[in-house]
């Protein structure tokens, strides 16, 4: 295993702190964190403080898979790090976002991720973080 990672860009229509909550709110997660077309998420939960951590259910077809992570960083509105959890991370990847404001209403989020098995898994995790960036600009 190689320390592969990613990073996306996004500038999302809507303040830093509404983009920033977003990542935080149940409800919001299962509008945006949707990798694929003709997939969904389902029962999302969040514990938003530093040590709290999420899990939400991906759904592809019949295939159910659980995502979650711990945060490790949240820093209101401007950095938001946690652990990555699901059937294709390893063990120690790690998401990391920057929110930084872009004009009156506007936000650049950058999305780093940190570990990956091989380079077919980043390729695969950066072709969804882009699909959910895209589907977070379009939420708002």
């Amino acid at each position: 295993m190689s320390e592969l990672n990613l990073t996306v860009n996004k500038t999302v229509p809507a303040p830093p702190e509404k983009v920033f909550n977003a990542w935080l709110d149940p409800e919001m997660l299962v509008k945006f964190m949707v990798p694929m077309e003709g997939a969904y998420v389902s029962d999302a939960k969040v514990d938003a403080r530093e040590g709290g951590s999420f899990s939400f259910m991906f759904m592809d077809g019949d295939n159910q898979l659980p995502h979650s992570g711990t945060y490790q960083t949240i820093d209101r509105h401007s950095r938001l790090v946690f652990s990555w959890q699901s059937p294709f991370s390893v063990d120690g990847s790690t998401v990391s976002l920057s929110f930084t404001p872009n004009g009156d209403n506007a936000t650049d989020v950058e999305l780093y991720h940190e570990k990956f098995a091989d380079e077919d898994s980043r390729n695969n995790h950066n072709s969804g973080w882009t699909s959910i960036l895209d589907n977070l600009s379009r939420s708002f």
